[in-house]
């Protein structure tokens, strides 16, 4: 059997965190040097949240500033990589009889490129992204993952990118270092133990946490994309949590790593 290339879920947290040497972007430079070189990435970003399925085919993706209000530094920014035509149709085929568009418009948003900088500091490994349709339950991402396990034998690492908690109308600005909410928290023990356990079927059920889920969760997007990683999962798989903490009290920095 071929060896399975590693698939991980990075909670990206405010766009700012990669402009500094802090822990986080120590995290994610080991994370890049401890896992095999990949041939390419599939990237699934919590900030490519549309209507329908969606792959990138550009060969020279753009880096797309998707936000507001943060400085010129920032915004500045770029993250070269090249793109995989190639790989965007494999991707397609994979992903059969669902009707995936291929996409020559959308880049790299920063919850991908925010990430990879760190991951890939040279921006010389290719990079595909995969939309997440936003009209689909959660349960339709997970099983969507499934058909894309070849691709782990391939050499492609599957990056997901959001946060296990992610509410910005409850994110302490300019306090980064304070102390988590109690519901957010609580919501990020429950996920990892059912991570931990293999118990995939709560963490797509998600929403059964009540208060403390809607507190957490309060759209779908930067979760979802944890599903994906969960889904690439084989049987009796090694899983860690290489990356692990709070920003701003309600953003869970927590990363998931497959293999």
């Amino acid at each position: 059997m071929s060896t399975l290339m590693p698939a991980i879920f990075i909670g990206h947290g405010n766009p700012m965190i990669t402009l500094s040497k802090n822990a986080y972007t120590d995290a994610w430079e080991e994370i890049g040097r401890l896992i095999p070189r990949p041939k390419a990435v599939l990237a699934v970003s919590a900030h490519w949240y549309i209507t329908g399925s969606a792959v990138t085919t550009s060969t020279a993706p753009s880096t797309i500033h998707d936000f507001g209000g943060f400085p010129r530094e920032l915004h500045e920014v770029q993250y070269p990589a090249p793109g995989c035509p190639e790989l965007a149709r494999h991707v397609k085929g994979l992903l059969s009889p669902l009707s995936v568009e291929l996409d020559n418009n959308w880049g790299l948003d920063h919850g991908t490129w925010a990430v990879l900088r760190h991951l890939f500091p040279k921006a010389d490994i290719p990079v595909v992204q995969l939309s997440i349709d936003r009209t689909k339950p959660p349960v339709f991402h997970y099983e969507l993952a499934k058909r894309l396990v070849s691709l782990r034998e391939e050499g492609v690492l599957v990056v997901g990118s959001g946060n296990i908690v992610h509410n910005l109308h409850a994110y302490a600005w300019g306090n980064n270092s304070a102390q988590p909410y109690d519901w957010a928290e609580r919501f990020e023990k429950h996920m990892r133990e059912f991570i931990r356990k293999g118990d995939d079927v709560n963490v797509i059920a998600y929403e059964k946490l009540g208060e403390d889920a809607g507190l957490s969760v309060p759209s779908p997007d930067h979760f979802l994309p944890l599903l994906y990683i969960l889904g690439l999962r084989t049987e009796n798989e090694n899983i860690s949590f290489p990356v692990e903490g709070f920003d701003g009290r309600s953003m869970s920095m927590l990363s998931v790593q497959i293999g």
